[in-house]
């Protein structure tokens, strides 16, 4: 027996459950599509600075989460722990804000993340999250779109309770007076704050309004809000996001201290949560998204505004754990003897070639055995081959639910199994 176990923090996914996830994948996609967004995939590991760079390096996912490493080139790489800064380099690297790409240029991902955090219930350290991205739009329209997504997407697995948070960081001259004034007031409680908040006071603030430390929560809770020192521009887009949510009938709450995990946020952010009972009570973030204007320019790209979200699949699982994927077998082959083994495997092979699935017994058990593996693998049709059927080239095809049996030559399913099929209806 075997020593060896997985890492903590990463799950097997089997057969059982891997169709579950084929189903999210599935779903989303149709999503995706509907909404016009087309699949990117990027390297799992990028060098290190792409995340510092874009995530922030005072944010939990780079200080403290990041599973870095130096290459055997002295180069310091990362595993991916979120999917926008990938697809950020990768749109700037492929030049995809080219004048022959239609803007907003509009992308999916779907994909393993990485982040080194205590393991919980819908979070691991290998995660699997899917995403969007749109690119080169600063429109309001576009926020509010996004965020129709996304609750569209989290209501095709069946969420109920669904809560839309939104706010704005705003724009650059927003931050700067909102930092000034944070900065200000989080002094007169410097020696209280937690240690990271601390350090988060020196290098960025703004970051202490997400700390999950109970007492820095309280300061934080009397603290200026963001709201009050909105610059005209930053207002008016805040309010035409409002303007759009109303008119698409998607009922919201603003939350001033919400600031999100990652440094590139500006403008709209956003959460869509849950009360389901799934996820255990209260209300769970099932995706966390927003703008990050400028984002493109920290990676040496053009001016590029963009707005997307997040998903982790782990979480969303737990929404699913009670479903089952009904997957029935067209048709199952059982050879009577050895010498059927080789008729079967060609028939088998054969219609397989024309689409359909097809399996057949490989541990030479009696018929009578062979049976019972096709019931339980929820066989539609079973084909009998044996000495009689291999000397007149026929083959014995039942429908299971019926019972009803019929000889054909085998040269009819060999030409066309779907034939066979509507023959019994």
């Amino acid at each position: 027996m075997s020593t060896y176990q997985r890492p903590k923090g990463t799950a097997d996914i089997l057969p059982g459950t891997s169709e579950i996830w084929q189903y999210v994948e599935q779903t989303a996609r149709g999503v995706f599509a509907r909404y016009q967004y087309h699949e990117i995939r990027t390297p799992i590991f990028e060098s290190a600075d792409v995340f510092a760079r874009t995530s922030g390096e005072t944010s939990d996912v780079v200080s403290k989460e990041m599973y870095a490493f130096e290459d055997k080139g002295g180069r310091m790489m990362a595993l991916r722990p979120e999917g926008t800064a990938g697809v950020v380099r990768a749109y700037i690297e492929n030049k995809l804000y080219g004048p022959e790409f239609a803007k907003p240029y509009k992308v999916y991902y779907f994909g393993p993340m990485f982040r080194y955090e205590r393991p919980q219930s819908g979070r691991q350290r290998q995660f699997t999250q899917f995403g969007v991205e749109a690119f080169g739009s600063d429109s309001p329209a576009l926020d509010a779109e996004t965020i129709a997504l996304a609750r569209e997407l989290v209501a095709s697995f069946g969420a109920k309770g669904l809560k839309i948070v939104i706010n704005t960081l705003g724009d650059p001259e927003t931050r700067k007076a909102y930092h000034a004034a944070l900065v200000t007031y989080l002094k007169s409680y410097a020696d209280e704050l937690s240690a990271d908040s601390k350090v988060r006071l020196e290098k960025n603030p703004l970051r202490i309004l997400d700390s999950k430390d109970k007492h820095d929560q309280e300061i934080v809770a009397s603290a200026p809000s963001i709201l009050e020192y909105l610059t005209p521009e930053a207002q008016d887009h805040f309010d035409k996001v409002q303007g759009f949510l109303k008119a698409l009938n998607i009922d919201f709450e603003i939350d001033a201290t919400m600031v999100r995990g990652l440094d590139y946020y500006n403008h709209t952010i956003f959460e869509v949560m849950s009360n389901d009972p799934a996820f255990g009570g209260g209300y769970t973030t099932v995706i966390g998204g927003g703008r990050y204007n400028g984002l493109a320019e920290e990676l040496g790209g053009p001016e590029t505004p963009g707005v997307g979200f997040g998903m982790g699949v782990e979480r969303l699982m737990m929404l699913l754990a009670d479903k089952k994927i009904e997957s029935p077998l067209p048709l199952y082959i059982v050879a009577i003897d050895e010498a059927a083994q080789l008729p079967a495997l060609s028939l088998a092979t054969s219609i397989r070639h024309q689409g359909i699935p097809v399996d057949m017994d490989f541990m030479n058990r009696k018929a009578k055995a062979q049976f019972k593996s096709a019931n339980k693998a929820n066989a539609e049709f079973v084909a009998t081959i044996g000495e009689e059927e291999i000397a007149d080239g026929t083959v014995q095809v039942k429908k299971m639910a019926t019972g009803e049996q019929k000889t054909f030559k085998q040269a009819e399913l060999l030409a066309d199994f779907g034939a066979i099929q509507s023959s019994f209806d």
